[in-house]
């Protein structure tokens, strides 16, 4: 690889890095929210109706899949997980 493709390709790996980040601090909030329905009485709630055929045909439900939410918020703790041991130890470790 010469220089010049070396700095371009570390180019595109920043810019992909960035985007990463950005898209990870915009998740925060957004699962958050969903573990605090998925806790509450309201998860319950819908998902009582659910089973009892109360809800629309057409409706998509996934949220109400206790193993979707909650595979989700696992990988989200283990990516931040992972993440803090990075830092913890330095990304070039």
């Amino acid at each position: 690889m010469t220089q010049t493709e070396r700095i371009a390709y570390y180019e595109r790996l920043m810019e992909e890095a960035e985007r990463a980040v950005a898209a990870a601090e915009r998740a925060v909030p957004l699962l958050r929210e969903l573990e605090a329905y998925y806790t509450g009485p309201l998860w319950m709630e819908d998902l009582a109706a659910d089973e009892a055929g109360a809800l629309p045909e057409g409706l998509k439900r996934g949220v109400l899949s206790e193993d979707g939410v909650y595979s989700l918020l696992e990988r989200w703790r283990e990516a931040g997980l992972a993440l803090g041991k990075e830092a913890e130890h330095g990304l070039h470790s």
